[in-house]
């Protein structure tokens, strides 16, 4: 049996960069029939959950990937991250493991780079102003990607602990070069916004029209198992929306929430990103229009993103490798 490499979340930091994520998630949404993806598994745990998801990439190289991660939103005050695991790869030929990864770096910037993706085909290419309701270590990734496409030139941080939201800011203007602040309010923060990512742990929507501009981008990050919701139903119903996957978001997105309420139903989604990425399906259409992007995450960016990691590690080198019999 070949040996298995087993990489950190340093590793894979040092091996890939945002650009790599979206050229894995680039593909992972226009491989179409290539993919296997069967539903994610929850996993009800005390204080959190697990979510299992799993796909195969049946292309030149064929490859699996499962991804174990624990959800525990009380974990920050422990000293721990509030989403940890790790992730399976293997051979789709032969069912051969060959490698065991941290998720945690994976997720977050696979994640970021969904959005980044989201937003180049539906937000207003001119956008320049940003803002983030949730301040944690996935908004940080979440700037670092759309900063790499947008010209921003203020941006809103928005947190329910408004000295999380204050350290953030600051931290993003020094990292970005573009302006960041604090906002007072939600509604402070988002009011003037071309760009709104929404990534807490909220079990309530916050986010309604209200808050929201005509014209504004929206991508709706947190809502990754059933009880959690960001977007409010009539702000669902309002807006264009577009998710990552169709049958995956009305079981534990935005979505979902918004068919329970009576305020949209599937057939009102206007797109999966994958019709908007490959051109099957429009994206932005009016100038005003709002577009809500539900982003669950799938299964298909993480093993897109391993495969591009493994493929790294091999040829670089610097990575621990262990026999598992």
């Amino acid at each position: 049996m070949s040996e298995v490499l087993v990489l950190s979340r340093a590793d894979i930091a040092r091996l890939m960069r945002p650009a790599d994520y979206l050229r894995a998630v680039d593909e992972a949404f226009r491989a179409g029939d290539r993919v296997q993806a069967p539903p994610p598994m929850h996993i009800e745990a005390i204080g959190g959950a697990f979510h299992a998801k799993g796909a195969a990439m049946l292309g030149d190289r064929p490859l699996a990937a499962l991804k174990l991660n624990g959800n525990f939103p009380d974990n920050p005050a422990r000293g721990l991250p509030t989403i940890q695991g790790a992730i399976l790869l293997c051979d789709a030929t032969n069912g051969a493991v060959l490698a065991i990864m941290d998720s945690i770096e994976i997720t977050l910037k696979r994640t970021a780079a969904a959005t980044a993706l989201a937003a180049h085909h539906l937000a207003r290419p001119e956008a320049s102003v940003l803002a983030i309701c949730g301040c944690g270590d996935q908004a940080r990734a979440q700037v670092e990607a759309l900063a790499a496409w947008f010209r921003f030139e203020r941006g809103f941080a928005w947190d329910k602990a408004p000295e999380r939201a204050t350290a953030f800011a600051a931290e993003m203007q020094a990292a970005h070069g573009f302006a960041f602040e604090r906002a007072a309010s939600l509604r402070a923060a988002t009011r003037d916004a071309e760009i709104i990512v929404t990534c807490t742990t909220a079990r309530a929507p916050f986010l309604d029209v209200e808050h929201v501009a005509p014209g504004a981008f929206i991508a709706a990050v947190g809502a990754d198992n059933p009880h959690k919701v960001e977007i409010a139903p009539a702000l669902m119903a309002r807006a264009k929306v577009v998710v990552d996957v169709l049958d995956q978001c009305a079981i534990m997105g935005d979505l979902r929430h918004a068919i329970a309420a009576g305020a949209m139903t599937a057939a009102d989604v206007h797109a999966d990103l994958a019709a908007i990425v490959t051109g099957a399906k429009l994206g932005r259409e009016r100038n005003d229009e709002i577009v809500v992007f539900d982003s669950t995450g799938t299964a298909i960016q993480d093993v897109a993103s391993a495969a591009l990691v493994y493929e790294r590690a091999a040829k670089h080198g610097g990575c621990k490798r262990v026999q598992l019999a």
